[in-house]
């Protein structure tokens, strides 16, 4: 019997390497219930993890009746309308939608972004501050860098970032029926500015992605106007709330073992290594959405049955000791890193590239401003957000620091951290 876990509670979110252990003892796959989901299997290890995400004939993201495997019942249409993206669409509608974004994103050449993604994350390190100390990195920093460049992306103005955010955090505090509710609102707002915003860029162009989707439309891309709009939603909500996250939960550790943070700033060239293990052991997105099987069959030795719903534990994935020697330690010299954290398969994450520049980015400018950073409270003092499936540090408040003894040069441990 697997245990039941709560992947809510302050302890799974402190301690993932730990209740995972727990977890794989009872299975690679193993049943169990998940928050606004209900029953389902969780995969525990890299291997099962990998053969779900490859396997979209077998694994599928819609019910029979073409609904997404995920909604309920209860949800209002136009809730139904912004779930139904290309992140919850098997083939041949995902290579569909997924053609005409790749399109427009080639268009915006991401890479070449990064002047400029480096140029924000110093407007906003050097301004950390400005409201008093401690500061709250999540709210002041983690958050503002992420929306600013998915704005700046899309083409939305710059006046209208304040509500992306009041928005942002509506969503973090997603944790059960109840706040499911609370967002219905915002979420209708959201779709009606979108919806205005696409009618903008078809009448008067502009610059920025968004201008870049309805030209791909323009020149003939099969997508209807609901599917835009969700379009658009998913790009301005995955591409700055998992980086958020990514961002608090990479400063927190390296506050919380200052000799990581000494190590990074003799050699900001190790930045990318230290990145790709962030993602992996932070793991900001823990869970994939549900699947449904579409027929019986064997997953790692457990008998599934047609019906059944299956989610992907990247977390755990991240984590199996049969993949990363000692998982459970923070190893930033860690080379390979095959973490799961972008998925893998057809639905590999679109927003990979971006995601690791804005990380690197935001350490940089953060640690150059403010080299001697530190936790205004003790470790103990920081918790996570109750959302299922969303590893969120809740507040991460700072202060520069001053007091700090160098440990340049000191022994070989601050690689490493429990």
């Amino acid at each position: 019997m697997a245990p039941r876990l709560d992947f809510t509670s302050e302890a799974f979110f402190r301690d993932p390497p730990t209740a995972i252990a727990a977890l794989r003892a009872s299975g690679p796959v193993v049943a169990t219930r998940f928050p606004l989901v209900g029953d389902v299997w969780v995969t525990t290890t890299h291997d099962a993890t990998a053969e779900v995400l490859k396997d979209g004939t077998t694994f599928t993201l819609r019910k029979e009746d073409g609904d997404v495997a995920g909604l309920r019942w209860w949800m209002p249409r136009y809730v139904r309308a912004i779930a139904n993206n290309m992140l919850t669409m098997d083939e041949p509608d995902h290579t569909r939608l997924r053609s005409i974004v790749d399109e427009a994103f080639r268009r915006r050449a991401i890479v070449a972004m990064e002047p400029r993604i480096r140029a924000i994350a110093d407007g906003l390190a050097d301004d950390l501050f400005v409201d008093g100390s401690p500061a709250d990195l999540v709210q002041q920093y983690a958050r503002i860098l992420p929306v600013s460049v998915i704005c700046e992306l899309l083409g939305l103005p710059a006046a209208d970032r304040p509500r992306f955010i009041a928005w942002a955090n509506r969503m973090s505090s997603l944790t059960n029926v109840v706040s499911f509710f609370r967002l219905l609102f915002a979420f209708r707002k959201m779709r009606a500015y979108l919806e205005q915003q696409l009618q903008i860029a078809r009448v008067q162009g502009g610059e920025g992605l968004i201008a870049e989707l309805v030209q791909v439309e323009r020149e003939g891309g099969q997508i209807t106007p609901d599917e835009m709009v969700s379009m658009v939603f998913l790009l301005l909500a995955a591409g700055s709330e998992t980086t958020t996250h990514l961002i608090s939960g990479s400063v927190y550790e390296l506050l919380r073992k200052p000799g990581l943070r000494d190590w990074l700033e003799e050699d900001w060239s190790r930045i990318s290594l230290a990145v790709e293990e962030f993602l992996r052991f932070v793991s900001p997105v823990q869970f994939s959405k549900p699947r449904y099987l579409r027929r019986d069959v064997e997953l790692a030795g457990v008998r599934l049955k047609k019906g059944d719903r299956v989610m992907v534990m990247l977390a755990a994935a991240n984590m199996d000791p049969a993949v990363h020697d000692q998982p459970e330690r923070l190893d930033l010299t860690r080379k390979p890193n095959r973490h799961m954290s972008f998925g893998t398969g057809i639905h590999f994450c679109l927003g990979h590239q971006l995601a690791r520049i804005e990380a690197t980015c935001a350490l940089r400018a953060l640690f150059a401003r403010w080299p001697k950073l530190e936790l205004a409270v003790d470790p103990a003092q920081i918790h996570w957000r109750k959302r299922p499936g969303m590893r969120a540090i809740a507040r991460l408040p700072v202060i520069a620091g001053g007091n700090r003894r160098p440990s340049r040069g000191a022994a070989a441990e601050p690689l490493l951290a429990d």
